[in-house]
This record gives C-alpha cells, structure tokens and sequence, in this order.
C-alpha cells in the first residue's frame, strides 16, 4: 500500500469520523460500543479500499459496516439483548447507496449535533467534556491528549473512563435538546472548542510540535460547528478569532523555542490566506448585527493583522473594542488585556493605574504579574518590577513562559548595570 493511498485513506476516516460515530452512539447508545464498532469498520475499510477503491459514501459505508460489527458483538455478548429488525442489519455486499439514501445531510447534521451535546453536556465537568469531545469526536488516542495536556496517560485515561460513565449511566440524555436547551449547549460547545484551542495555542518550546495539533483539530471542529449553524454569527466570530490567532504560528516562536512577542514577529510568516478567510466570515458575522464576544475578540485580532507594522497598529479601536467586550463579557482577564491598549494611547503610567484593582482577582496568573512588570519597568520603578517579574516566572506554566520573563529580568539588570557605570563615569 503506498503513503499516497494510506493519506487518502486517513483524511477519509478522519473526516467521516463525526457523522458516523453520531450516527453509531445513536443506534447502540453506548459510548464504548460505539467507538469499537467505529474502529473495526475503519480496519476493514484500510483492507478493502486499496483494492476496491473508495465507496460512494465512505460515512454511510463506515456505520453500516460498524453496525453490522456491533451487533455481532451484542449477540456473542447477551444472547437476551433485543435487536433491530433484520431488514435493517442485512448483510448484503453492496448498500452504501440506499444507505446514504436514508442519512441525508439533515440527518446528519442531528447526528453530529446530539453527538457534540453529549460530550460538551453541563453535567460534566469542562475538563471531561473537553477529554471526551477529542476522543470521540476527534479520535485522538489517549496518550496524545495526555501528552497535549501535559497529565499523565492513567489520569487522562480516568478522566475520558469517568465521562463514559457519566453518560453511559443515564445522567447525560441521548436525545436531541429542545430549541431553548440547544442554544445555550451551542456556548458550551463553542467555549469547549476555544478551550482546545488555547491549550494548543499556549504551547512552546518542547511541547510546540505535540500540542499545536490541537489548534488545528479546534479548527476543524469549528469549522464542522459552522457547517451545523451556517447562519450563527457567534459561531462565525469564533471560527474568525481562531483564524486570526492561528494565522501567526510560524512567527510565534523562534528557532530556539522561544516566545517572540507580537511586535517583535516577522509579519511576512503570517499565513495571509487565513487571515483573508477571517475577515470574510468577521464582516458576514456583522452584518447579523449581534455582537457578541468572540465577535468582539475576532475583531480585536483582525486589527493586529490588519496591521503591516506594529506602528500602524490602530490601538484606538482596540481600546474602543475591549471596552465593548467589558459590558459584553466582563472579566478581570479582559480589563488586563486592555490595560495594553491604554499603555499604547496614554502611556503606562494611566495604564499601571487599571491594572492594580485588577490584583486580587488575578493574584494567581502569571500575565497579570508580566503586564505589571512590564509597566513598571517602563516607569522606571525598577524594585518593584523585578518582584513582579519573579511572580510571573512562580506562576509560569510553560519553559517558555519562565525563560521569556527571566530575558525580561536580564535586561532590568542590564539597564541597571548600565545606569550605575553612567553615573559612575560622571563622578569620576
């Protein structure tokens, strides 16, 4: 089998994977049968496909073949178990054209979204929803979200058992929620992607190469979430931010594995195709004129690619973005991202000012100490800033991270060294 077909082959299964785990989890309502059958169907269809070539519908070919191997296995299992009629579990060679006949694009679409709801349920807990979302919907195996999440491959293991439970004890419904119940489970869906999002796009250093898939798998689920709701201008806003954010990966670490702040990239490795993708879906987003806040921060990221050099950023619009997404979204995480802002238009000693009420909510993060100390050091206060610098390296939650804030503590030092030989030289 050659690496052309084998790549061919992968795409297929990968992308056929939602839809025809939806529609499995539907016909058995288990977790863990669902997922085996899904499994065996994509073995079999590594072994037929080569030959036979790629069927019609590969997704209507993966759940019958995988229905066919669950309900093998429910009969070897519990001969008492109660099965569809046989018309519907026939084994004839060639169904994947009535098959894909009977799962329109409508029926899918309920399959994905009832699969989706499962995993993002509010019954469990942000951390399982998000384990579970890239098990069975993404099918990443075990060790690599344990790797991605930087936890043990045991404790992810428990972590994806325990979901599994929850929903195979009846406490999570199979069925598809009401108007009302899918809109609100659409912003658990929605902070579920961003959240696998940020969890890639926070790699660095060591990690960067193993972690960054998940920026791309957040992509890809986003991008199956706008194909489910074509007219949610939220849902647009977040697949927008995603492309903003994500357009600048090759410029966000250097060779050494080193974070390189936004001012200090080659703006020329930012990948201009998502970024005009971006601006396409923020500006039909708008047009719905119901803002609201990945909207806002699609928007606050799409000034900073708009700009060709960190001079032409437009940091008053900026500002003006983030006080919107103040009233839309108020957060203390928020009001620090905006104290940049203020530091650009009105200097950083109105900006230090914001940031200070700011200190109990967000004693605990580390940007909260890296703003401050970068305030304070450009205030001169230079005590104070290497105490802030020191918290933020404490707080760090990658190598990166630490080593970037310890560049920041070298130079305070540098700067210091060099005003006592100045003075130094004029005494003498």
């Amino acid at each position: 089998m050659t690496t052309t077909t084998l790549d061919w082959i992968d795409k297929a299964l990968s992308g056929a994977r939602p839809q025809a785990m939806a529609a499995l989890l539907r016909y058995f309502r288990d977790l863990d049968t669902a997922e085996e059958a899904f499994q065996e169907a994509c073995l079999r269809a590594i072994k037929a496909w080569p030959d036979k070539g790629p069927p019609r519908d590969p997704v209507a070919w993966l759940i019958f073949v995988g229905r066919n191997f669950g309900v093998d296995q429910i009969r070897k299992t519990a001969r008492q178990t109660e099965l569809p009629d046989d018309d519907r579990i026939s084994d004839l060679d060639d169904v994947e054209t009535p098959m894909a006949e009977r799962l329109d694009d409508q029926h899918y679409r309920d399959d994905v979204l009832r699969l989706l709801f499962i995993c993002c349920h509010p019954d469990l807990p942000s951390t399982q929803q998000i384990a579970l979302a890239l098990r069975i919907v993404s099918g990443l195996t075990v060790k690599e979200i344990a790797r991605a999440f930087l936890v043990s491959e045991a404790a992810m293991e428990q972590r994806i058992t325990r979901a599994k439970r929850k929903v195979g004890a009846g406490s999570v419904e199979f069925g598809a929620p009401d108007a009302v119940e899918r809109l609100a489970r659409l912003r658990t869906v929605s902070a579920m992607i961003y959240l696998v999002f940020n969890e890639g796009y926070s790699a660095s250093g060591g990690e960067a190469h193993i972690r960054a898939s998940l920026c791309e798998e957040a992509i890809r689920l986003a991008r199956l979430l706008l194909r489910l709701f074509p007219a949610e201008p939220e849902v647009m806003g977040l697949n927008a931010l995603m492309f903003f954010q994500h357009s600048r990966r090759r410029a966000r670490l250097d060779a050494d594995g080193q974070i390189v702040l936004l001012d200090d990239q080659d703006r020329t490795l930012w990948d201009r195709e998502l970024i005009a993708e971006g601006f396409a879906l923020l500006d039909k987003a708008f047009r719905h004129r119901r803002a609201g806040s990945y909207q806002i921060q699609a928007a606050i990221a799409g000034e900073h690619a708009r700009a060709k050099t960190p001079e032409d950023t437009d940091w008053s619009t900026i500002d003006g973005l983030y006080a919107v997404l103040e009233q839309v979204q108020p957060s203390p995480v928020v009001s620090l991202n905006r104290a940049v802002a203020i530091s650009k238009l009105r200097g950083p000693e109105e900006a230090l000012a914001y940031v200070e009420p700011l200190a109990d909510k967000l004693s605990g993060y580390f940007h909260f100490y890296g703003v401050r100390g970068g305030l304070l050091k450009q205030l001169g206060r230079v005590e104070e800033a290497r105490e802030a610098f020191d918290r933020a390296i404490a707080l760090a939650s990658t190598p990166a991270e630490a080593a970037h804030i310890r560049m920041e503590l070298d130079r305070l030092d540098a700067d210091g060294s060099a005003g006592k030989d100045a003075r130094s030289a004029a005494v003498g």
